[in-house]
């Protein structure tokens, strides 16, 4: 796997779930009108507080952002919330659904 293109990709994705231009989330993070799209574009990397800060913009940790086999972190983090208020019967219809969807 090719991870700087992995990473420039994956900043992509979470923007693009976020549903907000490489424009706004620069700006909204104090970085200069090109700052992601550079990023997103391979020109440049950010430092490691520049992607810890990318990380609490997603509200996702860098963990979940290295995580390659979950695709919507933000999401995954809310079904696991609301999957623990369920009782046993209601949980295991909820996986059963899942991994017939998955399949």
């Amino acid at each position: 796997m090719d991870y700087m293109e992995w990473f420039h990709n994956r900043v992509a994705e979470l923007r693009i779930q976020k549903g907000v231009s490489a424009r706004d989330m620069s700006l909204s993070l104090g970085q200069s009108e090109s700052y992601i799209n550079k990023i997103e574009n391979r020109r440049t990397l950010p430092s490691m507080a520049g992607f810890l800060y990318i990380c609490e913009y997603f509200g996702i940790t860098p963990k979940e952002f290295f995580d390659t086999e979950v695709i919507a972190p933000n999401q995954v983090r809310g079904i696991t919330e609301e999957a623990g208020k369920l009782s046993a019967e209601q949980a295991e219809l909820i996986l059963r659904l899942m991994k017939e969807l998955t399949k």
